[in-house]
């Protein structure tokens, strides 16, 4: 006969409610933490997810939809958050919606048929209507790197303003003044965010912006490239270009060594992310690193925050800004000294 919660509340001495709160992810002391997770491996007990989530209404999973899998700032998220939900007891369904909003939404409806406690994405469809039905479930939802107007959802993001604004005036504070931008989708709130922080730099320097050195990207390598090539064309009196996130600045590398330009003595250049990518480059890149695993702590916390599970907040939503810094790296050529 299979063992059950009574039978581990008989070999260590604990009441139910402590075992119960134990698989529930609430809060145990560590050495009951212990004697229950001893008796579980002696017991050989097997929790009934399928009748816990019947009686409960709740599944302990939480529905995840990121554009791409293969995306290093995706995957690093995906690794803190997990670290935290695991150790509360949830596990995590993972959709890959391959940045189209079809999928997006084909994802969410997946995840609303399994019954998940709750959904983390970042979103591609930036109107947020893949996500009102379930929304509409009471169920928490929690943003990363968006926001989404009208959706009753917490997020979690980076200062993207700040960020960008500190890029483009390190590249001033080294002499730059004519700086290329390849920067996100126009309908995307962190591209919105970070072209504030280009222009932001350039009013605080008395520096008039030129539009033919703002190039818009898709967040794909190959928007990198072709973005490095028409800003080197339409710009020859480009002297610095600062690209807004990882794929774009794998795309702008590529493009920079396709073209024969020598990073930082003919084109200085600041990218975004993957610390690993910037020390292989020669020279290696300066780079504004996001902090992924504290973002992916942030989002598990507040999603179970929601769910009852650790500390509550009373407010209807929450945005949690979170700041960059700048690594530096050599491929930035300081024009003060010629």
């Amino acid at each position: 006969m299979a063992a059950t919660m009574k039978d581990i509340a008989r070999r260590t001495g604990l009441g139910l409610a402590t075992i119960s709160s134990y698989f529930n992810g609430g809060n145990v002391r560590e050495k009951n933490r212990k004697k229950i997770e001893e008796a579980i491996e002696e017991l050989h007990y097997e929790v009934n997810e399928v009748a816990r989530g019947l009686k409960t209404n709740a599944t302990k999973t939480i529905g995840v939809v990121i554009p791409e899998l293969n995306n290093v700032f995706c995957s690093e998220i995906i690794t803190g958050m997990e670290d935290v939900l695991r150790s509360h007891g949830y596990a995590t369904i993972i959709c890959d919606c391959r940045t189209d909003r079809n999928l997006e939404k084909e994802a969410v409806e997946f995840l609303t048929r399994k019954r998940v406690d709750g959904i983390i994405n970042m979103p591609v469809d930036v109107s947020g209507t893949h996500l009102k039905a379930f929304d509409r479930t009471g169920k928490p939802i929690v943003i990363i790197d968006r926001k989404i107007q009208g959706l009753s959802c917490d997020s979690v993001l980076v200062d993207n303003e700040r960020a960008a604004e500190d890029a483009v005036e390190f590249l001033m504070e080294n002499g730059h003044r004519n700086i290329g931008i390849i920067v996100g989708p126009q309908e995307i709130f962190t591209a919105q965010e970070r072209l504030k922080g280009y222009y932001a730099a350039h009013e605080k320097r008395g520096i008039p912006v030129q539009e033919s050195l703002i190039y818009h990207g898709d967040y794909i390598i190959q928007g990198g490239v072709k973005g490095l090539e028409e800003l080197v064309k339409k710009n020859p009196q480009m002297t610095a270009v600062f690209v807004t996130n990882y794929e774009m600045t794998m795309g702008a590398v590529i493009g920079i060594n396709e073209l024969g330009i020598h990073m930082p003595k003919e084109l200085s250049m600041i990218g975004f992310d993957n610390l690993q990518f910037a020390r292989a480059c020669s020279p290696k890149l300066t780079i504004v690193s996001q902090p992924t695993e504290a973002i992916g702590e942030k989002v598990a916390q507040m999603i179970l925050s929601r769910l009852g599970v650790g500390e509550e907040t009373e407010e209807k939503t929450v945005t949690l800004k979170l700041q960059t810094e700048i690594i530096m790296g050599k491929s930035v050529r300081n024009l003060n000294k010629m």
